[in-house]
């Protein structure tokens, strides 16, 4: 008689496939937890009063396909651009 298993077995997992199969987690978490944020954008850039807003896209646009062109997104108030040219962040200079 022979003393091994004789039941199929499963291929070692590596700390490599572990490490990617955690990684691919984390980036499908992070992901779906951005939705309605600004990509790239701090919130203070999307701070522009309605009456200075300069369009930045197309009528019907989404959030999303907005959000993509690096602008910012927001439909609270109506006879406005909705999409609209993020302000430029001052930058510090010593």
């Amino acid at each position: 008689m022979s003393s091994e298993p004789t039941g199929p077995q499963s291929p070692p997992v590596t700390m490599e496939a572990r490490t990617c199969w955690l990684l691919v987690l984390v980036l499908a978490l992070v992901s779906s937890s951005s939705t309605g944020q600004y990509v790239g954008l701090s919130p203070n850039q999307c701070m522009v009063p309605a009456k200075d807003r300069v369009d930045c896209a197309y009528p019907n646009v989404t959030p999303e396909q907005c959000n993509n062109r690096g602008c910012c997104f927001d439909s609270s108030i109506p006879g406005v651009p909705w999409c609209f040219k993020p302000l430029q962040e001052a930058e510090c200079t010593f």
